[in-house]
């Protein structure tokens, strides 16, 4: 059956202005040009081959843009999660609605907690950050889950930033781009490093689609050492989103479906 990549994403909240932040000092969000920066996120996806479902704007709920924290879509199935901040736990009933067209849902339940940002999947591989958002238990239910169907769940301690994949992405080829000093390198030896710059510690999120690497305007030592390396990137102006904590992976969910699927 001939197949599509779909991404879901969702509308910019007006309410993005009260997010939550670990990391960063918080500073004004011009919420129009966020929502310009987003839609210019949704149309690369577009240009890149990706069907966009966006799904509306939830008023209330200001970091409900990063869709890729209150769930994982696999091929077999997709997993709900329940986020480490509290106030954030109600983006998930929407956001399962639209994945149950496309996927059998299965949920971890309290007291676990896990954010689909501390999940890097590279093949039948799911390398899970251990951090203040994703707990032990978390990753417990998970690996439980996702035993039948065969996917390796291996933990990564998290020190130095909000999410794993704000530590480190695989751009494809075997290889990693990572801010190594962020996390435990011990579980990803087996992959090949392009370190960011070090005077762009925040550069190690990257989206690998299709061929191409995007990646945010705002670190251009980063995209350099990327292009030294053979690969394709596009930049995308993020911005005002950055102001939110904001990467490039969190903004949508990508995934395979028959191209009849859900129309």
């Amino acid at each position: 059956m001939l197949q599509m990549l779909t991404a879901i994403t969702r509308a910019v909240s007006p309410a993005i202005v009260n997010c939550e932040l670990s990391f960063i000092d918080r500073r004004p969000i011009d919420l129009m040009r966020a929502q310009e920066q987003h839609h210019a996120y949704e149309k690369l996806l577009e240009s890149l081959g990706a069907r966009v479902i966006s799904l509306p704007a939830e008023p209330d709920l200001p970091d409900s843009m990063f869709v890729e924290d209150p769930a994982i879509v696999l091929d077999e199935l997709a997993v709900i999660l329940p986020l480490g901040t509290e106030t954030r736990r109600r983006e998930a009933a929407s956001l399962g609605q639209a994945l149950a067209k496309y996927r059998k849902l299965e949920h971890i339940i309290l007291p676990g907690t896990l954010e689909g940002g501390d999940i890097l999947r590279i093949g039948r591989k799911l390398f899970v950050g251990l951090t203040k958002r994703s707990n032990a238990e978390g990753i417990r239910q998970l690996a439980a889950i996702l035993a039948p169907c065969r996917y390796e769940v291996i933990v990564v301690p998290v020190t130095g930033c909000l999410h794993l994949k704000s530590a480190v992405t695989c751009l494809g080829r075997n290889t990693l781009l990572a801010n190594r000093a962020w996390f435990d390198t011990a579980p990803l030896a087996e992959y090949e490093s392009i370190d960011v710059d070090p005077a762009e510690p925040h550069a190690a999120n990257a989206l690998a689609l299709g061929g191409t690497i995007i990646f945010p305007a705002s670190f251009p030592r980063t995209h350099a050492r990327i292009e030294a390396h053979g690969f394709r990137v596009t930049s995308l102006d993020i911005s005002e989103l950055q102001k939110a904590e904001s990467g490039l992976t969190c903004s949508s969910l990508l995934f395979e479906t028959p191209i009849s699927a859900g129309s």
